[in-house]
């Protein structure tokens, strides 16, 4: 079958055929588009008013921390109220939010006391939306075609991370931030009226199994069970699971390692350099060239996934990443950058889908979600401290030292889970996975 016919295939009966599942898929690039133009706006609307790096990463702290808090009550509201409804409340929020933006942008005014409260606003809307997000796919397709749409709207989103800051660089260069902000509350507006027009799949109704409680506001009235029970809270502690998985405790530290490097060198540093010596254009360039690099690896993934030793495949790619990282500002002028960044994002890509891929594949199927919410938090929650202490660093050091120093924390990290055998042996030998199962148990 050529490929077009593969398409109208899919079309018609694959995930595509369903009306919600396109509304959303389309909401989401276009918010995705939105939210790139804001990340190469807001850097702009700070910088060119004399704000500074410490400036900047005080506002993105303000947007990091009440997301990473809200998160857990994301899920939480998304479970007794719905995704859509959280979502879409979500969306007209910082619809609203983001045309203040566009005020103070065109008012040339940039102080924290103006910035600080919105940003945190901001963060605090994405927080409720990201679990939302990850839970709504399931009640708008059949159970057969749920990992063909989590592919197209993973493909929607990384679609939107490439065309994002090639248009918001484009607007900024031609006419400063406003246009880029504009763009953004727009995406923001086009989200929420996909999501309102969606109609959700009806439940599938599934018989309790003796003993399980059916609705998680019975189970708190309930109070706890026995020692050793499902209701027990020391069976169901991530704590205590923490506590008892090696693996697991090595997984945390290295992602908080990780990404307290590389979110300021995203955010801050990356921004900071750009500023400095390519122009608003060239910042534009520099993301498209991370999110095209993330799509290859992303891609790529799937045969390195499969390798004798994934988890060395994967920390193998981050080593890599470190290192065109610390090139970045080195490598004379913004071909230099730009291909340097291109390689990071295909490195970030491919270790991050073995990455993960592996951590589902070992945790068994009962604790997946609280293992895999851990993980984000401790990614998400490093940001705001990243952010702050690297808007400090390029106020002082400039932006180009930044690069090496944090390529050398996410190496340090990096090779600090490989020297640790349960790390090497995730997805090759199950000693881990039996480590964890009798920490559950």
């Amino acid at each position: 079958m050529s490929i077009s016919g593969r398409i109208a295939a899919a079309w018609r009966s694959g995930p595509l055929s369903a009306r919600s599942f396109r509304l959303l898929a389309s909401g989401q690039f276009a918010s995705t588009v939105g939210d790139y133009c804001y990340a190469v706006a807001l850097p702009w609307l700070v910088l060119s008013t004399h704000g500074g790096a410490v400036l900047l990463g005080t506002v993105l702290a303000c947007y990091g921390l009440p997301r990473t808090v809200l998160i857990p009550v994301g899920g939480l509201l998304a479970d007794r109220i719905g995704p859509r409804t959280i979502m879409l409340a979500a969306d007209v929020a910082r619809c609203g939010l983001v045309i203040v933006l566009v005020v103070l942008a065109a008012g040339h005014v940039a102080s924290l006391a103006l910035l600080g409260p919105v940003a945190a606003l901001l963060g605090a809307g994405e927080g409720l939306f990201i679990p939302a997000s990850f839970s709504i796919t399931p009640s708008l397709l059949e159970p057969g075609h749920l990992a063909a749409g989590n592919a197209v709207n993973s493909a929607a989103v990384q679609a939107g991370s490439v065309a994002g800051p090639v248009l918001g660089g484009i607007l900024v260069a031609a006419a400063g931030p406003v246009p880029a902000f504009a763009v953004d509350a727009a995406s923001f507006a086009v989200s929420a009226v996909s999501l309102a027009l969606i109609r959700l799949r009806p439940p599938a109704a599934s018989p309790a199994r003796p003993g399980e409680l059916a609705d998680p506001d019975q189970a708190e009235a309930a109070g706890p069970g026995p020692p050793g029970s499902t209701a027990d809270p020391a069976c169901q502690s991530v704590r205590s699971l923490l506590r008892r998985s090696r693996l697991l405790q090595v997984i945390v530290v290295v992602v908080v390692g990780a990404n307290l490097a590389s979110g300021g060198t995203f955010d801050v540093a990356l921004p900071a350099l750009a500023h400095a010596r390519f122009g608003a254009g060239g910042y534009g360039a520099l993301i498209a060239c991370l999110g095209t690099g993330a799509v290859i690896g992303t891609l790529a993934a799937a045969r390195g996934g499969n390798a004798g030793r994934p988890a060395l495949v994967a920390g193998g790619a981050f080593l890599v990443e470190a290192l065109a990282i610390a090139f970045i500002p080195f490598l004379g002028g913004l071909a230099g950058a730009a291909a340097a960044t291109f390689v990071m994002g295909i490195c970030n890509g491919l270790g991050n889908v073995i990455f993960l891929t592996l951590i589902q594949r070992w945790a068994p199927p009962h604790l997946l979600g609280r293992v895999m919410s851990l993980v984000m938090l401790a990614g998400i929650g490093s940001f705001p401290l990243s952010v702050a202490v690297c808007g400090v660093l390029v106020h002082h050091l400039g932006p180009s030292p930044f690069f090496p120093v944090a390529a050398a924390t996410i190496a340090v990290a990096i090779l600090g889970a490989m020297s640790q055998r349960e790390y090497r042996d995730l997805g090759w030998a199950q000693p881990a996975e039996a480590e964890l199962r009798a920490a559950a148990a």
